[in-house]
Parts: C-alpha cells; sequence; structure tokens
C-alpha cells in the first residue's frame, strides 16, 4: 500500500505537499480563551491566500473534536485557494470542554476518532453533544465523493500529574492509531514530561515513536531531553512564532541549532500555531516563509528550510492507510 496523506479533499501523494505549515489552526474556540474565537470562514480564506502566495502548499490543522474545527468550511476553503489541508480528530484537555457534555463524549470515543479518520467528521453542535460520524458540507464541485476525513489525531498531555481524562483519550488516541495508521500529535504543556508522554503512547499503547509528532517542544529547555526524544524517533513542533508568551524566536533557532548539530534535522518540523485573533495579526503562516525560513537557509545552509518545511511533514504525516 502507497503511503498517502489525508486532507480534506482526499487523499494525497506526499510528493505534493509542498511547503507545510505542520501545526496551525484556522478555526478554534475554547472557554479558556473567551472573546479570541477563530471562527470567521473570510478570515480564514485570506489566511490561507496569504500563505499560499509566499510559497505555501499545504496545512495542517490541529484543532480536535468540539473545539469548532471549521468542518463545513475547510473542503470549501482549500478548493478556493489551492492550499492542501490536514484536519484532526481528536481531544483536548478536559478544561477546554463543557464537563456536563465529555461522559457522553467518551462513550465510544475510540469509534468516534476513527470514524472521523474513515468515514468523516462528525458535526458539532453548539451544545458540542456527540452526533453520529457525517460528511462535512461538501464543496460545490467535490473532488471526490469521499466525506471530509481527519487526518491526524489530536491529544493534549497535563500541566501536571496525568488525569483521568488524559488517560483515557491517549488510549482512544492509540487504538484508533492501531485501527487506521493516523499519526498522533501531542501538546505539550511547560511542566510535562515528554518521556511519560511517550512511554504511555509507544511503551503501553504500541503506537511507533515515528507516528508521534510531540508539539510545543521550545517550551522545554532541557537539550538532552530534545536529543533523547529525538533519539526514540518522534517529531517535533517547532511551533512558536505567532503565540504571545511562547519563547522568541531565538531560542527556537537555539533548539534548531542543537538538534542540527546532534544529527537530528529530519525529526523537526515548523508550525505557526495561530490560536487566537491576537495572535492571528502576527501572520504567523506566512512568516514561516517569508522570515524563518530564509534565517534557516542563511544560519544552517539552503537545504535546511526544504527539509523542516516539506520533506520531514511529507514523512511525519504520510500513513499507509488501513480501514477497520
Amino acid at each position: 500500500m502507497t503511503p498517502t496523506i489525508r486532507t480534506v479533499l482526499g487523499d494525497l501523494d506526499p510528493a505534493e505537499l509542498g511547503a507545510t505549515d505542520s501545526h496551525d489552526h484556522l478555526f478554534i474556540r475554547s472557554p479558556l480563551l473567551p472573546g479570541e474565537e477563530l471562527d470567521d470562514p473570510a478570515a480564514a480564506e485570506g489566511v490561507l491566500r496569504a500563505f499560499a502566495a509566499a510559497g505555501g502548499r499545504s496545512f495542517v490543522q490541529w484543532t480536535p473534536y468540539g473545539m469548532g474545527r471549521g468542518a463545513d468550511s475547510l473542503a470549501k476553503l482549500s478548493r478556493a485557494t489551492g492550499v492542501h489541508v490536514v484536519v484532526a480528530t481528536g481531544l483536548h484537555q478536559a478544561a477546554h470542554y463543557d464537563p456536563d457534555t465529555l461522559p457522553a463524549v467518551y462513550d465510544g470515543l475510540a469509534e468516534r476518532f476513527t470514524a472521523e479518520l474513515t468515514t468523516g467528521l462528525t458535526a458539532e453542535p453548539a451544545t458540542e453533544l456527540p452526533g453520529p460520524p457525517v460528511a462535512a458540507e461538501a464543496p460545490e464541485a467535490p473532488a471526490s465523493p469521499e466525506a471530509v476525513r481527519a487526518g491526524l489525531i489530536k491529544i493534549a498531555c497535563d500541566p501536571g500529574a496525568t488525569t483521568a481524562h488524559t488517560r483515557r483519550v491517549m488510549a482512544a488516541a492509540a487504538d484508533a492509531h492501531h485501527a487506521t495508521g493516523a499519526p498522533i500529535a501531542v501538546h505539550l504543556e511547560p511542566r510535562a514530561d515528554p518521556h511519560l508522554v511517550l512511554n504511555r503512547l509507544h511503551v503501553r499503547h504500541g503506537v511507533p515513536p515515528h507516528r508521534i509528532i510531540l508539539g510545543h517542544l521550545t517550551r522545554l529547555p532541557d537539550v538532552r531531553v530534545h536529543r533523547e526524544l529525538a533519539a526514540e524517533g518522534v517529531y517535533f513542533a517547532l511551533d512558536s512564532p505567532s503565540r504571545a508568551g511562547y519563547p522568541a524566536d531565538h531560542q527556537a533557532f537555539d533548539v534548531i541549532a542543537d538538534l542540527v548539530e546532534a544529527g537530528h534535522a529530519s525529526r523537526l518540523l515548523l508550525g505557526a500555531d495561530t490560536t487566537t485573533r491576537t495572535a492571528r495579526r502576527a501572520d504567523g503562516p506566512t512568516a514561516l516563509l517569508n522570515d524563518l525560513a530564509p534565517r534557516l537557509a542563511r544560519t544552517f545552509g539552503p537545504e535546511l528550510p526544504g527539509l523542516l518545511l516539506t520533506a520531514n511533514p511529507a514523512a511525519a504525516f504520510a500513513t499507509e492507510w488501513r480501514t477497520p
């Protein structure tokens, strides 16, 4: 079976992925970020058009189930702008959801993730109550009769001790990975122990390290930990440019430099991780190509931007998709 990348318009040859924002958001909402919702399709289209004008070809949205993924707009936006869009299933930390709805969401969680990866995104009504897997709104001239499907699973660790919610979500994500082959992307917190994340997903649940993408590596200052994890074969999403409170870009450069020097450049991905209206003003996706890529080329040589923006994402998100 040939590996492909699952986009909102169907499965894509990894060779066609092109320059990629490997961790970002066109749509997202959370009770933790009142008034900062990304919920405007016209604004999302503007982001994709600017990204395409800068040379961007693919955009990976990590917004999971229940956080306003814009499921009914993504295929239309992809077709209108020519940018490949990959969307996530999964769940974030419990704090991002109405606690009254979570018990119903937990019921059949692995099956929900699997259905979103293979059948179609689940409708997300305003009450956030779960429903049966359904196709998102189809583009006017669909490329195929398939529903809009997720191409990765997004989960999160906790800022402190691992909660029952996170243990449940990680187990469901691993089950969905084994059923489909989908990669699992993990939101890391500043005080997280990524070794525990890897131990739970890989040792306990059998997910291969190269199917795991750890986000927010720049939140963790210990370069020894970076090197140890890279040696295990996980991917890292260096995704700080548009987020207030994240380490400055020069610190991301320090992380990149150390991992390149240690021979781990093939494990690195780049993303802007725009999660608020305020952060969107920083033009993070476009800055990846107009600012960050040239700086990488000047500092590390002309081949590195292509590796981090094109070749590595093509490997990280490509899957020999299985149908359960």
